[in-house]
């Protein structure tokens, strides 16, 4: 029988917390998801492809799933929870299909059909107008074709934090999609803070520099997306952000 390494569940916590995050599409919701799979116990999963930490996150991942509903407040998603889940742990949380669906309890060759119908139904989502913050140009467009290519309308490019208010304040965005380091333009989470003053959208945070909004000290976005990334993974986010209504500010 395989044993869970504490040092190693305890670094995975953090993977897991995003994960529940996402699921549930807030901070509180997804902690208390975890809190309860945690009371319930975690237990090791057969067949995982690596040991240490990739063992201890497919542990904890599969004891959050164990836990049935990931709607606490009852917004329903296009997407099933099984496809949902699967889509979640192999494009935002990066695990091997084998290892997602190991820790759902699936085979591999289900669950490589679930995602197949997952990534169609994905294609004919729900439709967004979004507002991108990103001060690079040249990431600013690609960020716009993937955001295009996956159905939806770029209502604004802003480039610093006073211009993705002002945009936000015109065009009222669906969802904003925004970098943390804007250079001189200042910061994309004061720029976020300050349009959920006034304006209610969900978040998705794309940043080189995730350690600054997952400190577990604050309050945390329920999407974040490391750079580098795979367009799937865009795509998954904003899909589930849009149909949970997720945003940086929902406690």
């Amino acid at each position: 029988m395989i044993e869970l390494d504490r040092t190693a569940l305890i670094g995975a916590l953090p993977y897991a917390r995003r994960f529940a995050r996402a699921l549930t599409g807030s901070q509180s919701n997804g902690d208390a998801l975890v809190a309860q799979a945690l009371r319930a116990g975690v237990q090791p999963v057969e067949g995982v492809r690596g040991g240490g930490l990739t063992a201890a996150r497919v542990a904890l991942y599969a004891a959050i799933a164990r836990q049935g509903t990931d709607d606490p407040d009852g917004a329903e998603s296009p997407l099933a929870p099984t496809p949902r889940k699967l889509l979640l742990l192999t494009s935002l949380e990066e695990l091997h299909t084998a290892d997602a669906a190991a820790a759902l309890g699936l085979d591999e060759s289900q669950a490589e059909r679930e995602l197949e119908a997952a990534r169609g139904q994905l294609r004919s989502g729900v439709a967004a107008r979004v507002l991108i913050i990103e001060d690079e140009p040249i990431i600013a467009l690609d960020l716009q074709q993937l955001v295009e290519s996956a159905g939806h309308e770029v209502v604004g490019v802003a480039a610093s934090e006073d211009e993705a208010v002002a945009i936000a304040e015109a065009e009222r965005p669906s969802l904003v999609l925004a970098d943390i380091n804007l250079g001189e333009g200042g910061d994309g989470a004061s720029a976020v803070a300050r349009i959920l003053q006034r304006h209610v959208a969900p978040v998705i945070f794309v940043t080189a520099y995730p350690e600054r909004l997952l400190t577990g000290q604050a309050l945390e976005p329920a999407f974040v997306i490391t750079k580098p990334f795979e367009p799937t993974t865009l795509a998954v986010a904003t899909f589930q952000a849009v149909s949970k209504g997720a945003r940086l500010d929902q406690v």
